[in-house]
Parts: C-alpha cells; structure tokens; sequence
C-alpha cells in the first residue's frame, strides 16, 4: 500500500512537471515528500547506496513516470492547437508562482539592498535572453536536449522553480513534450541523461547557494520568472482567442497556483506544528 500511495503521489508530481508555472517541488512539498526525495537523492549522488530508500524512488519514479507519458498527448496537443488560451493560462501560472520564492524570505530580505539588485538584474536579462531564445525550436540538437535537461531538472530540487517553464523559455517545451507524445526514445533517452547529470551537478550548487547566498538566490529566482512571463504574452497578432476568454482562462491559471501557494503554507505550519 505504501507502494501504491508513492506511486499516485509521484503521478501527482510528474503531472505537475508537464506545465508550466506550477513546481514539482511545490508539488512535493505540500504532499509531504519533498524532504525525503532530496534527502535520498543526496544519499545517491554521494554514493551512499546501502541508506537510499530503492523502493520509495523506485514507486515515485514509476508515479512520475506514467503521468508524463500519460499526459503529454494531451497538454502536446493543448500547446499546438490552443496557442493564446495555453499561454494565457501558463502566464497566469508563472505571474501568481514570483510570488513563491519571495515568500521563503524574511521581510527584512525581500527589501534588502541585494535582493532588490538580484530580482532587477535578473528580471531584465530573462527579459532580454527570452526575445532571442524562447521561439519554439522545431529540430533540436541532441546536445541542446542535453543540456536543457541539466538545466530543467533543477526544478525537482527547488520548491517554486518550474521545470516546464525553463523548456518554455528557452524554445523546447513544445518539442520535448511532442517527443513524449510520439515516444521518440532517441530524444527522451538524451533528455533523461541530461537530466541525470544535472542533477548530480546542481543538487550540490544548489544547496552551496541557498545555504550562503539564500537571498540573492532567491530574489534572482523570481526576477528570473517575471522575466520569462515574456514569450507567454496572448495578445497581439497572433491571438487566436477572444479577449475575455484569455483574460478568463489566466485568472484561472493564477487561481490553480494561488491554491497551490495556499496549499503548501498549510502544510508547512501543520510541520512547524509537530516539529515544535
């Protein structure tokens, strides 16, 4: 049963990883297992194989598994045929999910000097990279693959950091989650490599800097998501959906990650509660 209840929470986590704005980590967070996932997998990068919970991956990894190649089909489709509503909903997403890693700041942080200075920075050079970088790349390289991986999978480490969003950005989410749908295992073996070797390489790092540069870290996280909000934009020429169904439909993407927000603040008193 124990199995069972990892698997469906696993489901739970890969579905959240196809779309953009919501965080696996969140996700894992408020389901009360993020802890334990990064906890295991600091024991397998540093080769402690006899303290690694094999079963408790293993039935995660299976979870997280089935929902990506379960629903991929659908949110590939949703991506190309719906192209306004789909952004209008991921921007409404990502807008609410800046909140996230401010929130895990002091008041006294957020208003510093180097958070301030961390969040312009990085919300004008995302601004600026996404105009040359975020249009939809239709034959990536395997080494781009590769590399957006590494990038992507810090996403599972980092509560509020998307890892669909980071592909969205940099012009491969409609051709990964495509991959995924059509089962083209050439890419998703390259993918799931760079995913692999990312998150050896960045489990550390990350922990280096939210242990000793927390607040620019941080602050540099959501300046880096207010800049993405750039090629999710709806409107223009190319809108292919009423006004007030894209105004609709990112409040509604704004709504599903607010409760999420809502969500994981519960279940961090509810912790703060039994720890104390």
């Amino acid at each position: 049963m124990h199995y069972i209840l990892n698997a469906l929470r696993g489901a739970i986590i890969g579905m959240a990883e196809l779309v953009p704005g919501i965080s696996g980590g969140t996700v894992a967070l408020i389901i009360g297992i993020y802890e334990r996932a990064l906890r295991n997998a600091n024991w397998l990068i540093s080769g402690r194989f006899k303290q690694v919970e094999w079963g408790f991956l293993a039935s995660v990894a299976v979870g997280i598994f089935a929902a990506v190649f379960g629903f991929s089909s659908i949110l590939s489709a949703f991506v190309e045929n719906q192209v306004s509503v789909s952004n209008a909903l991921f921007f409404g997403m990502v807008a609410v999910s800046i909140f996230v890693p401010f929130s895990m700041l002091s008041a006294a942080d957020r208003t510093s000097r180097q958070a301030i200075i961390a969040f312009i920075l990085a919300a004008i050079s995302f601004f600026l990279l996404t105009g040359y970088i975020s249009e939809p790349k239709e034959n990536p390289s395997f080494i781009v693959i590769f590399f957006a991986a590494a990038i992507a999978v810090c996403a599972l480490i980092m509560p509020g950091v998307s890892g669909s969003l980071i592909l969205l950005t940099l012009g491969l989410y409609a051709p990964i989650i495509t991959a995924v749908s059509e089962r083209n295992f050439a890419i998703i073996g390259v993918f799931f490599l760079g995913a692999i070797c990312g998150l050896a390489a960045f489990v550390k790092v990350l922990n280096y800097l939210l242990e000793h540069k927390r607040t620019p870290t941080l602050a540099a996280m959501a300046g880096f998501m207010l800049g993405s909000l750039r090629p999710l934009w709806p409107f223009g020429s190319d809108q292919d959906a009423s006004t007030g169904l894209v105004f609709a439909i990112m409040a509604l993407g704004a709504l599903v990650v607010a409760l999420l927000i809502f969500a994981d603040a519960r279940a961090a008193k509810t912790i703060e509660k039994k720890a104390s």
